[in-house]
């Protein structure tokens, strides 16, 4: 038979009275930080905000807004009538015009006047008809070649420029139906104009019956 164990009775634990001494130190205290302060009520943007008192200062800075150049005002406010008149007068004025409008829109007297900028509104046909009461002949060939160029600009077929020659309008226009017949008007345009070639008035009429023809022909 085996022998049962002895038992021996249950020990009870005791705690020392001055236990809770030894926790009471900050890694033990498992509550939280006590609070030390409260913001109090109606103090933030928000309760601002909820009571509309933030709105309504808003609105009365905006409202309120004004400018305000103290006792001398009226001589800010004289000078800005004094401009807008002086705007006015300029607009309007025909003699101050030139400084809003650019030189393509004066008026041109003589053909070094016409400029790459200015030919699409030069009034050539004018220069002609007065070349023709001087009966200065060669001048008003020189006139139709601008018409020509010009019109052959306004038709995108050329981009006119004040230093290109002829022959580079004429690759320019190389590939158009009216190639040959542009080819044959700048040949009579230097050679009545370059070459310095007499014109009476029959002479002249064939040559222009030539300008107006291709002129025809282009538009």
């Amino acid at each position: 038979m085996y022998a049962l164990p002895i038992q021996t009775p249950q020990q009870i634990r005791t705690f020392d009275e001055d236990f809770k001494s030894r926790y009471t130190r900050s890694k033990y205290n498992y509550e939280g930080d006590e609070i030390v302060s409260k913001t109090p009520t109606g103090s933030g943007k928000y309760e601002d905000y909820k009571n509309g008192e933030v709105k309504r200062e808003e609105q009365n800075n905006t409202n309120t807004f004004s400018l305000n150049l103290g006792p001398l005002s009226w001589l800010f406010y004289l000078a800005i009538a004094l401009a807008v008149i002086f705007l006015v007068y300029i607009l309007l004025n025909e003699g101050g015009t030139g400084l809003f409008t650019s030189n393509r829109n004066k008026a041109i007297n003589t053909y070094s006047e016409i400029t790459a900028e200015n030919i699409e509104n030069a009034d050539i046909n004018t220069l002609i008809k007065h070349a023709e009461n001087e009966k200065d002949y060669r001048l008003a060939i020189r006139y139709y070649y601008l018409l020509v160029l010009k019109t052959l600009s306004l038709k995108n077929h050329i981009k006119f420029e004040d230093d290109k020659t002829n022959n580079e309008y004429l690759n320019e226009v190389s590939n158009q139906p009216f190639s040959k017949d542009f080819e044959y008007t700048s040949y009579l345009y230097n050679y009545i104009w370059y070459g310095e070639f007499p014109l009476n008035l029959d002479k002249y009429n064939k040559a222009k019956g030539n300008f107006s023809n291709f002129l025809k022909q282009v538009n």
